[in-house]
């Protein structure tokens, strides 16, 4: 959601701006904009509603250069996506990009325009670029200081003093070519340390093309980059060293490759993303719940409860989890959405584990969950994230990186099933720490962890069988996904995949509740897809089936081998190559991903970014 760019060097840096923003597009954004000083030093702004392709077209159009610039992509929040409510807003000869939201802006534009200032926008940023203006000037003295900031830096070290939300912002002017200045506060930012000069920008995707060497900024940290360094405050205006990160991210995992589409090379590239993240119990004989953390050994010891919080295909982990922490390591479970859990009242558990899911780890949601649960008196807690730098791994007691590399498509595929295995060893370390699992199921259950990957690549070889489903859904505007058990969620996540990206409106249900409700919408235009495996279940499934079947409902059913459902009229049948346990959800997962795809390629939608949808959501 939004992307930031930003350089400053001693070379022409506009491409690398519009590079960068290219990069980040898969965050998900309805407009484009960067601002560049000239080798005159004057401002110069562009943008443009739509692709940054288009931002491309005006930039090569007008020859703009420049060795000092910020550059923009924004998911609109306040204010409809147009040119006028594009990124960056100016003031005078200042310039600012913002991630976030300022949700005390009305309260300021009102005192801002008492002093004179006219805004052209909409939005909650343009508020910023005329409140550092007036700390620049005499109007400093109406905001509450002595005089005028000295430069830029103080003044935005001033100017977020007034801000409430969250926020990533970076700032130039004319006055002062020699520098850009950045903060930060909730929203993601970082700098980029460069022989060419320095950068910053809200994900490191977009800098490993000129650095790898960054710094994550904590929340209240202002820097002012120039082409010879960094300068770095905290909140207190202290000065402070942040470690130097070499990152690991290659240029080659943010490129498309031989693949038509980044969510058809996330799903294909599950079985590595599993490889990786299920590395750490390669050879192991025995599980150690220390890849949780140092911690962890203790801290397990003393649950008595798990609470997870997450959002959308997290929260679908989330649930899975559910039935398997409460039949595996014997211990009661609940799964909240994280952006209603903080709106309620809840009664708080010292003894509970707080689980917090997510893949950037920036989700805005699920990090105010966080700090509500905390401050709850939930001193216990864990983050299964795919980023770790994220403000969620740092603001947790213990913590599991799922390495399953970046993933663009904002229709999440290889996260959703690392979180999920993720989500299984943790269920085996409670358990094991509890007491509660034997060494014969320990052994097993990790064998078919190492089998996954390969699992994984067989219901991947379906593809084109699936493909050939897909045709059938081109015309249909609704579809039913039903499951049972720890299935249930993946029909909700098979459903969210297919509404997602298609935009076929799609509804996931528990099978045994088709009678309560959604079988009076059944008939022929209704395609019901069903997760089938050989499980306990499965007979209560047949009967849900038959109802479906009797009321001339289509069925797409993905059964497990050993089943016994036939393929007959208005019954299609997908046989998935084993049944796996209480590790299935992940191979079924797999073949709804890849429905949802094939789906979405025949309708001819935009697959990687599916309209009014953004990757990481940064605001409330």
């Amino acid at each position: 959601m939004c992307g930031i760019v930003g350089a400053i060097g001693a070379n022409d840096f506009t491409p690398f701006l519009l590079a960068g923003l290219k990069t980040l597009e898969y965050r998900g954004y309805d407009s484009a904009g960067l601002a560049v000083l000239d080798a005159s030093g004057a401002l110069c702004r562009v943008r443009a509603k739509g692709r940054v392709s288009e931002l491309q077209a005006r930039v090569a159009q007008l020859g703009i250069s420049g060795a000092v610039g910020i550059a923009h992509t924004r998911w609109a929040t306040h204010g409809i996506p147009a040119e006028h409510n594009a990124h960056p807003h100016v003031s005078g000869g200042l310039a600012v990009v913002h991630n976030g939201i300022i949700e005390n802006y009305e309260a300021l534009r009102g005192q801002l325009q008492a002093l004179g200032y006219v805004f052209s926008s909409d939005t909650d940023t343009e508020t910023i670029a005329h409140l550092l203006r007036a700390c620049l000037c005499e109007d400093a003295t109406a905001l509450g200081f002595a005089g005028p900031a000295p430069d830029l830096f103080t003044a935005v070290r001033r100017a977020v003093l007034f801000l409430q939300g969250a926020y990533a912002l970076a700032v130039m002017r004319e006055e002062e070519p020699d520098c850009l200045v950045v903060a930060r506060e909730g929203s993601p930012l970082m700098l980029g340390l460069g022989e060419r000069g320095h950068f910053a920008a809200s994900d490191a995707s977009a800098l490993v093309s000129v650095t790898r060497r960054m710094i994550y900024l904590e929340n209240g940290d202002v820097a002012r980059l120039r082409g010879t360094g960094v300068e770095l405050v905290d909140r207190q205006g202290q000065a402070v060293v942040r470690e130097v990160v070499q990152s690991t991210l290659s240029a080659d995992a943010v490129e498309l490759g031989d693949y038509r589409h980044f969510m058809q090379k996330e799903i294909f590239e599950q079985p590595q993303a599993l490889g990786n993240t299920l590395e750490m119990i390669g050879g192991a004989a025995r599980l150690q719940p220390g890849i949780f953390g140092v911690e962890a050994s203790e801290i397990f010891a003393q649950v008595e409860a798990v609470l997870i919080l997450a959002c959308g295909t997290s929260s679908y982990a989330g649930q899975v989890a559910r039935y398997w922490i409460e039949a595996v390591a014997g211990l009661p479970c609940t799964v909240e959405i994280a952006s209603e859990y903080r709106y309620r009242h809840s009664v708080p558990n010292p003894q509970q584990l707080v689980v917090v899911i997510s893949q950037s780890g920036e989700t805005a949601d699920t990090l105010a969950a966080l700090h509500h649960a905390k401050a709850q008196g939930h001193a216990y807690t864990l983050s299964i994230c795919n980023v770790p730098e994220s403000a969620m791994v740092r603001a947790t007691r213990l913590r599991f990186i799922t390495r399953a590399g970046p993933e663009i498509g904002v229709a999440s595929t290889k996260a959703f099933t690392a979180q999920l295995a993720a989500l299984f060893l943790l269920t085996l370390s409670l358990a094991k720490v509890q007491g509660r699992l034997s060494l014969e199921t320990e052994q097993t259950f990790l064998a078919e962890l190492r089998h996954l990957p390969v699992a994984v690549e067989n219901v991947l070889a379906l593809e084109p069988q699936i493909k050939r489903w897909s045709q059938r859904f081109a015309s249909k505007q609704h579809a039913l996904f039903l499951g049972r058990g720890h299935h249930y969620p993946i029909a909700l996540e098979g459903a969210l995949k297919l509404k997602e990206i298609s935009y076929i409106h799609a509804e996931g249900y528990p099978a045994g509740e088709l009678k309560h409700g959604p079988l009076a919408l059944v008939d022929a235009q209704m395609p019901v897809i069903v997760v089938a495996p050989n499980d306990a279940l499965l007979d209560k499934l047949k009967a849900n089936m038959q109802e479906v079947h009797a009321r001339g409902g289509e069925l797409y059913v993905f059964a497990d081998g050993g089943t016994g459902v036939v393929q007959s009229d208005g019954v299609n049948v997908l046989r998935l190559p084993e049944h796996y346990g209480l590790l299935s959800p992940v191979l079924h997962v797999v073949a709804l991903q890849l429905l949802a795809y094939h789906v979405a390629l025949v309708k001819g939608t935009d697959v990687d970014k599916p309209r009014n949808l953004a990757k990481s959501v940064t605001v409330e």
